[in-house]
């Protein structure tokens, strides 16, 4: 883990003398690129935090407090890739033009500076998956430290922890738009719908990985398959259904095969 830490804070001297945005959604990854900027380039770094309907508002609030705990500083930008229909369809590749629509706003930041660097938290891990959104990144000439160094995500929690940032083992939390299977649209409502159901269940308590996928009117909570009878204990699954339903949600039901990520894209041929 030292000779990883020592890795990061080497590459980091390439940047000297630029300005060092990191597109920064307050998860693990992309903090603790933005920890190393601010360590290495004090005056130079800049964590840049997409604010989005799909991004839950609770999400949105931890950016902002993590990023002060760091001490870097941290800017908000609007984007409006809802009204791209290339994302609100919901395509298999929805995740490129969300990513296309935070560079170019990244880019716009970038283009004040006389020289800059924009760098994101892939880590090794995601060249392993489905992420399309990837393209994009490198698209726009953004660089991934962790990845570019094959750090892993466990790797990328150790060091984390090693270097103070407290959130070290948060959840991974993908945006809202992951919770709807490709090809049904996405809008605003049906965002902030699955957005308030998952506030409401960590409201109750619950805490660890959650996902309130969104299939037409029905609503499919998953959870970590050995902790169904600690959720059942926790949550009264009829005052849940009846909450769910004011929300708009016509039915609710408990994934009996639990939580994973990604599941949305079993029985997809897709690429890495």
């Amino acid at each position: 883990m030292q000779e990883k830490i020592q890795q990061l804070k080497h590459y980091f001297q390439q940047f000297q003398g630029m300005q060092v945005i990191v597109a920064y959604s307050g998860g693990i990854d992309s903090s603790l690129v933005a920890k190393v900027s601010y360590d290495a380039y004090p005056t130079q770094a800049l964590a840049v935090t997409a604010q989005s309907p799909a991004l839950p508002p609770h999400e949105l609030d931890q950016a902002i407090s993590q990023a002060q705990y760091i001490g870097i500083p941290h800017r908000l930008v609007l984007t409006e890739e809802l009204a791209d229909v290339n994302y609100a369809s919901n395509p298999v590749n929805r995740c490129y033009f969300c990513k296309s629509e935070l560079h170019r706003k990244l880019q716009a930041i970038a283009h004040t500076f006389p020289q800059a660097v924009v760098l994101d938290g892939v880590n090794a891990d995601d060249l392993q998956d489905y992420r399309p959104g990837i393209i994009a990144s490198r698209e726009f000439g953004v660089r991934s430290p962790l990845a570019e160094l094959g750090i892993t995500k466990l790797e990328v929690r150790q060091i984390a922890k090693a270097l103070g940032l407290y959130w070290w083992d948060k959840p991974a939390q993908p945006c809202l738009s992951s919770r709807f299977p490709y090809g049904e649209p996405i809008t605003t409502e049906k965002l902030e719908r699955v957005g308030k159901a998952e506030a409401y269940i960590r409201a109750q308590g619950w805490q660890g990985d959650l996902r309130v996928r969104s299939r037409g009117d029905r609503a499919t909570i998953e959870v970590p398959a050995p902790r169904i009878p600690e959720f059942l204990k926790l949550i009264d699954l009829s005052t849940l259904t009846a909450v769910l339903r004011s929300y708009g949600f016509a039915e609710t039901e408990l994934d009996p095969t639990g939580f994973r990520s990604g599941k949305l894209n079993q029985g997809l041929n897709l690429p890495h």
